[in-house]
């Protein structure tokens, strides 16, 4: 039998998914990448050519041969070839590596760097996210870790503790580093026979830094990993499919998602890992999860309500969209209210601040969207011009209400991402007009005049197809204009909009973006007025819906 032949991609993500994948390789073969994936490869390509030209740049000035840059163009056999004339040369760095196939084990794989180390070469990716924390202060890194990351400079390697850093353990980077150090180790290149010597690098978004890895423990990981893996692909392990996060994306939902709705797994209304403690407890299905009246299984994560799983199988079988958990739903509010919502494009800024005053106090003032934002590619210094006009039109507004005597709020949906880029604007900016220190945005965050809906409607309902805001305004009654709204589809148009990849920048694609963060403020308040004024009649209550599992038609609402 022909051994299977992993790639480094196959370790991580759904097994479903590796198992349809060589079992029809012709469909994968002619399977178009979806926009969504178009915009990640484009993005990462960009960013692995600048990080290249950094490299060749750093090292200009050195002996010819010290850099070696495989042709991105050749086919497979070429680029081993070239790579394999480079690590007999002895070149210090070579970009663009590629190993030969391994058809007896059955792997194969390519990396962005190699870089020698005394006798052998060490791989290092190159990935378009980050791959480390900053340290809270100089006195030692996030989470506690004493010995903080180890890192080497960008222009050369020279491991060393960092206790400026935190490393991320991203599990599909470590076990990429693998493959390719196991690879490297078969064909006598890698720095050592030894595990416990071997390490491994990753430059990541910043690119001011490599952080390094030790292979030792990973090693072990991927071994495992790696055996059941080729045993799916070949098919001597079975697979059925579970809804999981990376269902959302995945090109084999038009024949996993029917299968799903076919057999009623659990899998439709809870979260990965619950599916998997309901399922050993004997709970396949959404009937009996809806019908269910015990005590939840001993395994149940401590911080989720195992109601709410009941519930939201009953949802399901009744097409309920909303379930109130509160006789009276509650969120705060104010005399004066500014819906905020900013559209970042991906790791690279926060391009625009979209806000939406009202006063309730006064019926003739305009309830107005403005708009502060760059349409200067990011990165750009001119995001925190942008930010600083923000922050001060937002503090004019909060102290003028305050000294008018009136109650101030300003509102977002989902703070994480919001909190993310103030606190992250006041520490790239500084200095910048209109720019705060830093402790004045922790102390706005920390403060009651920044409040998230997100959290709101979470208090206030079990939400069946998720909290978000494209899912739960429209059951106010929100609709957005465009029928493509969304966070995906945005980063497209924010290419456009700005020109990148050396296009004519479009405006019409400004418009369409400042109509979106339009109607993403405009949600938010209809939102929130409608939890004050309508919910509370409109939303079936959490007891009524929970008598349904002691009875009723369990297949109400679904065909």
């Amino acid at each position: 039998m022909t051994t299977v032949v992993l790639h480094p991609r196959d370790l991580a993500g759904c097994e479903h998914r590796l198992a349809l994948d060589n079992a029809h390789p012709d469909m994968v073969r002619s399977r178009p990448d979806t926009p969504e994936a178009q915009r990640r490869k484009a993005a990462a390509a960009d960013h692995r050519a600048s990080v290249r030209e950094l490299i060749r740049g750093l090292h200009s000035d050195q002996p010819p041969g010290t850099v070696v840059l495989i042709d991105p163009t050749g086919d497979h056999a070429a680029r081993v070839a070239a790579t394999q004339a480079a690590c007999a040369a002895g070149a210090d760095w070579i970009w663009g590596a590629a190993l030969p196939t391994d058809r007896v084990v059955g792997r194969r794989g390519d990396v962005e760097l190699l870089i020698r180390d005394g006798a052998g070469y060490v791989p290092v990716i190159v990935v378009n996210h980050r791959v480390s924390y900053p340290a809270k202060s100089a006195n030692g890194p996030r989470n506690g870790n004493a010995a903080g990351a180890v890192t080497s400079p960008i222009w050369g390697w020279a491991p060393s503790a960092d206790p400026t850093r935190s490393s991320r353990n991203h599990r599909r980077d470590r076990l990429r580093l693998a493959q390719i150090t196991a690879m490297l180790r078969d064909a006598g290149l890698a720095t050592s026979t030894d595990p416990a010597e071997l390490r491994a690098g990753a430059i990541g978004l910043d690119a001011d830094c490599i952080v390094v890895h030790e292979m030792a423990s990973t090693l072990e990981d991927y071994r495992d990993t790696f055996t059941r893996r080729q045993a799916i692909a070949d098919g001597r392990i079975a697979t059925t499919p579970r809804r999981i996060g990376e269902c959302r994306s995945c090109p084999w939902w038009f024949r996993c998602g029917p299968e799903l709705e076919e057999r009623r797994d659990v899998s439709l209304v809870v979260g990965a890992h619950q599916s998997v403690v309901l399922a050993e407890a004997g709970i396949t299905t959404i009937d009996q999860l809806a019908h269910f009246d015990g005590h939840p299984p001993d395994d149940w994560p401590p911080n989720a309500r195992f109601d709410d799983a009941v519930l939201a199988a009953i949802a399901w079988l009744t097409g309920t969209p909303l379930i109130r958990r509160l006789a009276e739903p509650t969120v705060a509010r104010a005399d004066v209210e500014v819906d905020v919502d900013m559209e970042s494009y991906g790791e690279h800024g926060a391009y625009l601040w979209g806000t939406l005053l009202t006063d309730n106090t006064d019926p003739a003032r305009e309830v107005r969207y403005r708009a502060f934002g760059t349409w200067h590619p990011l990165p750009t210094p001119d995001e925190g011009r942008s930010f600083g006009e923000f922050w001060t039109w937002l503090s004019i507004e909060r102290d003028a209400a305050r000294a008018a005597g009136k109650t101030f709020a300003a509102y977002c949906y989902s703070q994480q991402a919001e909190n993310r880029w103030l606190l992250g604007s006041a520490d790239r900016f500084a200095g910048t007009p209109g720019v705060p220190p830093r402790a004045e945005i922790e102390a706005f965050i920390a403060s009651d005049e920044w409040v998230d809906i997100y959290e709101a409607v979470g208090r206030n309902f079990v939400c069946p197809n998720g909290k978000g805001l494209k899912k739960v305004a429209p059951v106010a009654g929100f609709t957005w204009r465009d029928a493509e709204a969304g966070g995906e589809a945005s980063m497209d148009w924010y290419r456009d909009a700005v020109g990148l990849g050396g296009t004519a920048p479009d405006p019409t694609q400004r418009r369409r973006l400042l109509e979106y963060n339009e109607d993403d403020v405009r949600a938010t308040k209809a939102l929130r007025e409608w939890i004050t004024d309508r919910a509370a009649v409109e939303i079936p209550y959490q007891d009524q819906m929970l008598a349904f599992r002691r009875g009723g038609d369990s297949r109400a609402g679904r065909t």
